[in-house]
């Protein structure tokens, strides 16, 4: 079987006798197979170089024609041009073409209107499809990493979305934000539309749909204060929620994440960016939740995924507060026996309550060092399944613990970002308000709470004394 490929400029004469000589040679031989290739005139000689270049032939004008044995494989043998392939029908197949200059201009002229319609066609189908804008900060931490493949699955946006990623940091990482590109471009993602680099503050967050902040400080009280760790972090958000404000489309959703000051980064967007809506900006708490329900599983000997409504409250990545009240434990085996979605309250299934007291509260401060040396897999998964709850909605009666500017929820103080118990549907979310809480919970909700606002002080008093950021490149 032989497979004949004519390519040529859409207005050329010459490749209009050579492509209709190629179809009725297709329609009278059983085993003649022809692939056409129309380019622009504007598009041709580049395309032609290119071509040639890769096979190693010499050819230079339109059209251009090889053969491409389908039976054994291997490089296509070039044929020529137009008079060539005529010499090459006439030998092999004993067909030519009698058409004449008239009719080879009138098709070439038809032939460069259709294309020109089927690239418009083709280019407001592309317009129908518009892709999610994601812009990702401090992009070379290993969370970026893992979270690029679990956002272009389909699983987070849906199936149908399409997505392009931008990647944004300093200078010093361009190298790595190339190596991520090139590798994220390589696994052929069939939602990802497009990932690009940047290293110039200026171009940040441009129609964003999504921003996801994951710039941390590294902490090491011994070398420098509290307060200067929290006027840095004041400092990058002065500096991203002006460009979110300008840059990013109006309902814009900006979620926090990472290892260090997870709440006030969220705060400080809101704060410098007042347009911003508060609702619109979450701290991600689901890290601490799945590390909890892992070794409450451990401890039961039961499935992690049978842990539901662990709630963090507070401080995401300082003091927080693990409530154990509203856990409930689905598929755990024991005396009792249900239907799935049968389940029972955790604290009922731990007999120690020693345990509960003492050893999980020290599980916690390990858990809190662990987090800040997890390579990024985890909190990557964190940011990814928020993202498919706020898009898609969470799992009916489940708790999710987010980070949310505070309205004054469980007597919290209003103007602070506290981890607290939500549900996300139609797009939205809202506080869990409904759940009780006891005495001795509220009294931790208002430490945790006054910690926030100090933290919230210090941030504004620091920032205060700082110049307005002006250069065009990411210093944090």
């Amino acid at each position: 079987m032989a497979k004949v490929v004519v390519a040529g400029k859409a207005n050329c004469p010459y490749y209009a006798k050579a492509e209709l000589l190629a179809d009725s040679l297709q329609a009278n031989l059983p085993n003649f197979r022809v692939h056409k290739i129309t380019q622009h005139p504007d598009k041709w000689e580049q395309w032609l170089h290119e071509i040639c270049e890769m096979n190693g032939w010499e050819h230079r004008c339109s059209p251009i024609i090889w053969r491409e044995p389908l039976d054994r494989g291997g490089k296509g043998l070039l044929l020529g041009g137009l008079n060539d392939f005529l010499e090459y029908a006439q030998h092999y197949y004993s067909i030519t073409s009698r058409m004449s200059s008239e009719e080879m201009l009138s098709i070439a002229e038809e032939n460069l209107q259709e294309y020109i319609e089927v690239e418009k066609e083709e280019e407001e189908m592309k317009n129908l499809i518009k892709p999610l804008q994601i812009w990702i900060t401090s992009a070379s931490t290993p969370i970026c990493y893992h979270l690029i493949p679990l956002l272009a699955n389909g699983e987070v946006f849906g199936m149908t979305t399409e997505i392009s990623i931008h990647l944004l940091d300093t200078d010093q990482s361009k190298e790595v934000l190339c190596g991520i590109v090139m590798e994220a471009e390589d696994m052929a993602l069939p939602l990802l539309r497009s990932i690009s680099e940047h290293t110039k503050i200026d171009e940040a967050f441009i129609q964003a749909d999504v921003v996801i902040v994951l710039d941390d400080v590294l902490l090491n009280c011994e070398v420098q204060s509290l307060e200067n760790y929290i006027r840095e972090v004041s400092e990058i958000c002065q500096v991203y929620a002006p460009l979110i404000e300008k840059n990013a489309k109006s309902e814009v959703r900006v979620i926090s994440s990472g290892k260090t000051f997870v709440n006030l980064k969220a705060l400080m967007i809101t704060t410098y960016g007042p347009s911003i809506k508060p609702k619109n900006v979450i701290a991600i708490a689901t890290t601490w939740e799945s590390a909890t329900k892992a070794t409450l599983a451990r401890k039961l000997n039961t499935n992690v995924a049978g842990v539901k409504n662990v709630i963090v409250w507070g401080n995401i990545t300082g003091c927080n507060y693990i409530d154990l009240s509203h856990a409930k434990l689905y598929g755990h085996d024991c005396a009792i026996w249900g239907p799935a979605d049968f389940s029972r309250p955790l604290l009922n299934m731990i007999y120690d309550s020693e345990w509960i007291y003492s050893e999980l509260q020290s599980a916690e401060s390990s858990l809190s060092s662990q987090l800040c040396r997890y390579g990024g897999m985890l909190p990557a998964h964190a940011v990814a399944t928020v993202l498919r709850y706020w898009y898609h909605g969470s799992p009916p009666e489940e708790i999710v613990s987010v980070g949310i500017c505070t309205e004054g929820q469980f007597c919290v103080p209003e103007g602070i970002v506290f981890s607290m118990p939500v549900r996300f549907q139609n797009g939205n979310w809202e506080v869990m308000t409904e759940l009780k809480i006891n005495k001795e919970t509220q009294g931790v909700l208002g430490c945790l709470a006054h910690e926030l606002i100090q933290e919230k002080l210090v941030a504004l008093k620091e920032i205060q004394e700082m110049q307005p950021y002006g250069g065009d490149k990411i210093t944090s």
